[in-house]
């Protein structure tokens, strides 16, 4: 029985989240992490669904470098005591993810990436993609696509129709093996590859990806209309009004 316990502790993976929020919110307006939702900002319920999870031992936040002070401020006054670095983005969404990447702990045997803009990921979630991660050395969370998908031509003319069966719309967060996903990230920038997600430069190293489901309700906020879907959400899970005060 004890040494199931212990088996059980040991083999619990080492994992670092890596919250990339340096985006320059140009299609909302105005600096999205920052804005309220619910009682809390928007990076704040990120991070706090991250320092809620039993695999998580740090969080490193990438921002923009004038926001620094600002998010590790307010993750101090609120007691986020995993996040152990806030440091500075880059000029890509690559260049920032390999920054938080570089920056985890040594031992670290896997690095979970996540959008500082998509709060309203599950325990569910995070705890899956770790898993699969741990068994399949990268992993992401997607859900099934519903509309008709069509591929269009440079002039935007139809040339064809997606078979939708065998697509899926991609989420985070992605968890990759440590080491991995540092070698591809590293490549990626000095490509001068802008990819839009994590998981690609997993492809380029030939890298298969273990898919597994993620939520419609784990959505990204980038416009007006995703904070109005978001704020419905929070307030259809009854924690509009969380049990605590955010300075």
């Amino acid at each position: 029985m004890l040494e199931c316990l212990f088996k059980k502790k040991e083999e619990k993976p080492r994992c670092s989240a890596v919250i990339v929020a340096a985006g320059s919110s140009q299609r909302m307006g105005t600096d999205k992490i920052m804005m309220k939702l619910g009682a809390m900002p928007v990076i704040a319920r990120t991070v706090l669904a991250f320092e809620n999870n039993e695999y998580i031992d740090e969080i490193i936040i990438v921002t923009k470098t004038e926001k620094i002070n600002e998010i590790a401020d307010l993750c101090y006054k609120n007691g986020l005591h995993k996040v152990k670095q806030v440091i500075s983005g880059g000029a890509t969404r690559m260049e920032s993810a390999l920054a938080g990447v570089m920056a985890a702990r040594h031992e670290a045997e896997l690095i979970a990436i996540h959008d500082g803009a998509r709060p309203l990921v599950s325990q569910e979630i995070i705890t899956r993609a770790i898993e699969a991660a741990k068994k399949y050395k990268a992993a992401i969370p997607a859900v099934a696509s519903t509309d008709t998908l069509k591929a269009v031509d440079e002039n935007g003319f139809v040339i064809g129709t997606v078979d939708r069966a065998s697509t899926v719309r991609v989420q985070t967060p992605q968890v990759f093996e440590a080491d991995l996903i540092k070698g591809a990230l590293t490549k990626a920038v000095e490509k001068g590859l802008n990819l839009t997600d994590d998981s690609s430069a997993m492809d380029m190293m030939g890298v298969k990806t273990m898919v597994v489901e993620g939520a419609p309700e784990n959505i990204k906020i980038t416009t007006p209309d995703d904070l109005v879907a978001a704020r419905a959400i929070v307030e259809s899970r009854g924690d509009w009004n969380a049990n605590r005060t955010w300075v």
